[in-house]
């Protein structure tokens, strides 16, 4: 299993997963951006979609904050998708839970996302590879709904997750 991670907050960050990135994305990936803006903790990936759509990456992305792609309708959106992108590189993104020191760890893996598995939800795994940016700690009892996680924490970790994917695009275009 290959991986990298780097903190959003390294001044290179967005160059370094770019880098890493840019051997994982062709013209026919696809983005799916999960979790939902109910809660801020779980808004990392809308905004990703969000942001990846106002750049006008080139790229097909779904889960943003208008149309965001959760536990309850993670089946259905899923199933479209296949259906419209049949054997496409899916690069499925969301938030994680970690341990403290990790928490404002962006991670890039060459395997799916197990969306859910920190809360005790089994859904379905998304994409061959995944982005997951660490927004808090595992051993808090409340996960998620924990009032202490703050979007001047999710918002610039979502932009780093945007400019590095858009950083792997340029990377790529000039090869």
């Amino acid at each position: 299993m290959t991986k990298i991670k780097c903190h959003y907050k390294n001044s290179i960050c967005y160059h370094k997963l770019g880098f890493f990135l840019k051997d994982y994305i062709s013209d026919e990936t696809v983005f799916v951006c999960i979790g939902t803006d109910k809660c801020i903790g779980d808004s990392l990936g809308p905004l990703v979609g969000s942001f990846l759509k106002k750049i006008n990456i080139p790229a097909s992305v779904y889960g943003t904050i208008s149309n965001p792609i959760h536990a309850l309708n993670i089946d259905k959106e899923l199933n479209k998708i296949a259906k419209l992108h049949d054997k496409k590189n899916i690069i499925g993104i969301d938030a994680c839970l970690g341990e403290k020191y990790n928490i404002g760890e962006i991670h890039i893996r060459d395997y799916p996302i197990h969306p859910g598995k920190g809360v005790g939800k089994l859904l379905p795994n998304v994409g061959n590879t995944s982005i997951i940016g660490i927004v808090d700690s595992s051993s808090k009892v409340s996960l998620f709904t924990n009032n202490s996680i703050r979007l001047n924490l999710v918002i610039p970790m979502a932009k780093v997750i945007a400019n590095s994917i858009a950083h792997a695009y340029y990377l790529q275009s000039n090869k």
